[in-house]
């Protein structure tokens, strides 16, 4: 454990109080104060001294609910949106436990607009000290004070991508110092002078196809020298992310679930489409509007693609949903009629992902003028918020793929179909069509086994940024 995680680490509980105390003073001076006071008059004024007892108690009683939410857990690198979600969550509670105890003993307090001041205040106070502390460690990351080194054990496809990361994003505080393709014996002696010289705090076992006793002797090896030691899981192995245990009979049996988008999660999911599509419904409905009439008068009907070939009489366009079941799936037309399936025979020598279970036509002659703007930003997508509204897809998730591309997945891409296919996703704001199908997979699977309402939420903030980003109209 580094110094300056310690540090951070221990400085987070006397901030916290600070900020939770000035909440609290902040909700009495507000409460005596005009125009408040012109409002609702004061029927009984707490003296201030019994107040700030009071209020230093209450603050202290809210650090134990913040350690219990996780909020001084001490690592090396702290996510704002999560920092965030757990203040929340902590502070809800705090006040729903002042409330029940002040509803029992009401002789003690009775100004409901304090305790509600003092929650708002209390949420935001200690969330932009969180965010300053934050910026603080990343900046020295920048430096490279704190920052963790690391060994990564393998070249594999994996490995690459951690490296990448770790090069590319300096504020997760950690920096590989030297990547081996194997744990030798040379390994081990490169290793040892690393350590010798300080340059190293962590291995990471990122080869999937290392055996299990290779393993066992890497992990006693970091023990021997305190060294942390990490492993990246596989494909495969990321579905015991999210395990069940039930004892039967004093036996526990695991269950592996796919994913938290079960019982509530579901529900909350739902009904987070529901509002949230019906909402962009109406705000897109303008630009709906203006596209059906751009389509209409460039090229005529139809307005929408709902069908291959032959747009009166041809098969209905069908996109493969939750549990490989296809549901009927439109959006605006951007192509011109009938033009469809010539992706499997005149056009397929453009397609940019050979090898691919997915088809995407470079430079397609058979988009239209008005096609290249829509699918330059995506407006071609907006009548699948009807799609989500009806309950076919959803805002999140992986994008709805076509049966015959469906057909040729390998056994580890049907995961991605234990949910709804979403308008956007992870993959989407991620590098949209450029991201090779299988790390689309990847991030589609750890959307689906991470889901989180909050992970929603980012997803579709971070969308509208990414479509103004420059893309070729594939």
């Amino acid at each position: 454990m580094k110094k300056a995680e310690l540090i951070f680490g221990a400085i987070l509980v006397p901030i916290d109080y600070l900020m939770l105390t000035a909440a609290g003073l902040t909700a009495y001076f507000l409460r005596f104060k005009s125009p408040v006071t012109d409002f609702q008059p004061v029927l009984y004024e707490i003296p201030f001294r019994q107040y700030l007892a009071m209020a230093s108690i209450v603050a202290l009683v809210w650090l134990v609910i913040f350690a219990f939410s996780g909020l001084y857990r001490i690592r090396g690198t702290r996510r704002l949106i999560e920092e965030a979600r757990k203040i929340f969550l902590a502070c809800s509670t705090g006040v729903l436990a002042i409330i029940i105890l002040f509803f029992f003993q009401r002789d003690l307090f009775s100004s409901r607009f304090i305790i509600l001041a003092a929650y708002v205040c209390a949420v935001v106070y200690v969330t932009i000290a969180r965010f300053v502390v934050i910026y603080i460690e990343r900046a020295l990351f920048r430096r490279g004070i704190g920052v963790h080194h690391v060994v990564l054990i393998g070249h594999t496809r994996l490995a690459n991508i951690i490296a990448s990361e770790m090069r590319h994003k300096p504020t997760l505080g950690l920096q590989v110092v030297e990547q081996f393709d194997a744990f030798t014996d040379t390994t081990k002696k490169r290793i040892l002078s690393l350590i010798e010289q300080g340059q190293l705090d962590e291995l990471i076992q990122t080869n999937p196809n290392t055996t299990n006793e290779k393993n066992e002797e890497i992990s006693e090896f970091c023990d021997d020298h305190h060294l942390v030691f990490k492993y990246a899981a596989a494909l495969f192995d990321t579905q015991s992310v999210n395990m069940a245990i039930q004892p039967i009979a004093g036996i526990p049996i695991v269950e592996i679930q796919k994913t938290p988008l079960d019982g509530w999660g579901r529900i909350v999911k739902r009904t987070f489409d529901i509002v949230g599509s019906l909402l962009l419904i109406i705000l897109t409905s303008p630009v709906m509007l203006i596209t059906s009439l751009l389509i209409y008068l460039e090229s005529g009907r139809p307005i929408f693609y709902s069908r291959e070939n032959d747009e009166k009489n041809g098969k209905r366009s069908e996109r493969i949903g939750q549990y490989g079941k296809p549901f009927f799936y439109f959006k605006f037309r951007s192509m011109q009629q009938g033009k469809h399936r010539m992706r499997y025979t005149e056009l397929q020598d453009k397609d940019i992902r050979k090898g691919s279970p997915l088809v995407k036509i470079i430079d397609d002659p058979r988009i239209t003028r008005v096609g290249k703007c829509i699918r330059k930003f995506s407006i071609d997508e907006l009548p699948e918020f009807f799609l989500v509204f009806k309950g076919e897809m959803s805002l999140v998730g992986p994008r709805p793929h076509l049966p015959e591309e469906v057909a040729k997945y390998k056994k580890h891409h049907k995961r991605v179909l234990n949910m709804k296919p979403g308008i956007t996703g992870l993959a989407q704001i991620s590098g949209r069509s450029d991201l090779d199908f299988e790390d689309e997979v990847r991030l589609d699977t750890f959307y689906m086994e991470n889901w989180a309402l909050w992970l929603d939420l980012v997803i579709l903030i971070k969308t509208p940024f990414v479509l103004f980003k420059k893309r070729r109209a594939l």
